[in-house]
């Protein structure tokens, strides 16, 4: 297939460009100076132009917990107008096949755990990433009614657990957990630092996959789009504490210090499980164990790891 993915520069399009099945395909990662997703007209003569078989809808401003609070207005707009523009847009030039990718953000905060696909829309969302799931939630809704209204095309929604991995944001203020706590963990053993800080009390429950293995999914997917569900989680099927992910990557770096538990900062959502059924049905399972991701994402920081997959 000829596929266009937005977001090729983001950490979900570099792993998907690095996979081994990528050169089975030709692969179009326009830069945002080449595709603006929040112009509508660029991203239409575009697609026209090349014509796609299938688009991967994997960009979009993302962030942490506190990225999220500080400015809900800005991942709102910015996702929803990304995502309606180029879903849009594709089904308007006759685009057969997309693939969307959302965030487990979409289920209501108080949706039992793991979640189900079903539960999409059945209550209040975390106010901590309000804006950026209602984004997602109308980008999954539009694939969906474009696709009811018209079979021949494959319109779909990938809903994967929390990433991380190579090309990540290490950045404290801005990314999520494990690359944060990956940066926060090196600096303290290279500063001598004998205690870190935890916002919390450790106790929040969350579920990371390893990005090499979402690329593996999508690729696996392409190959079987049409008997793909409308909307898919792709999970590992377990979660870990916060402290529990604090501890493996301190066992990775090698940190032997402490852990101080700050109770007056925000955690959102006590656990965000999903649910694999569906995954498994499908006939796909992850590679990577917790550990090994950790260690590869490690060493990517470390500037180690040149590998890919």
């Amino acid at each position: 297939m000829k596929i266009l993915i937005s977001g090729g520069a983001g950490m979900v399009g570099r792993n998907l460009i690095e996979h081994p099945d990528a050169r089975h395909h030709e692969i179009l990662a326009p830069s945002s100076q080449d595709l603006n997703l929040l112009d509508r007209d660029s991203i239409q003569s575009l697609l026209s132009a090349e014509m796609p078989d299938l688009i991967i809808h994997c960009a979009g401003r993302v962030g942490g917990i506190q990225a999220n609070i500080a400015d809900p207005l800005v991942f709102l707009r910015d996702n929803l107008e990304m995502g309606v523009n180029i879903i849009s847009s594709a089904e308007q030039i006759g685009i057969p096949n997309l693939i969307n990718l959302g965030s487990s953000c979409m289920y209501p905060r108080e949706a039992p755990n793991p979640l189900k696909e079903s539960s999409i829309l059945s209550g209040e969302l975390e106010p901590t990433n309000e804006g950026y799931a209602l984004a997602k939630i109308v980008s999954s809704r539009l694939c969906q009614y474009i696709s009811r209204d018209d079979p021949k095309k494959n319109y779909k929604t990938i809903i994967p657990c929390n990433l991380f991995g190579r090309h990540d944001k290490f950045d404290l203020k801005n990314s999520h957990l494990i690359p944060a706590v990956i940066k926060k963990i090196h600096e303290a053993k290279v500063q001598g630092k004998s205690t870190i800080d935890i916002w919390g009390d450790g106790t929040a429950r969350r579920e990371f996959m390893f990005a090499s293995d979402m690329a593996d999914f999508v690729f696996f997917a392409i190959s079987n789009i049409v008997e793909m569900p409308q909307n898919i989680n792709v999970g590992l099927g377990t979660d870990y504490s916060i402290l529990e992910y604090y501890n493996a990557v301190a066992a990775v770096v090698g940190f032997e210090g402490t852990f101080d538990f700050d109770l007056t900062k925000p955690v959102g959502m006590k656990q965000k499980l999903v649910d694999v059924e569906a995954m498994r049905n499908f006939g796909w399972h992850h590679k990577n164990s917790l550990e090994e991701g950790i260690k590869k994402t490690y060493d990517f920081y470390r500037g180690l790891d040149t590998s890919g997959i």
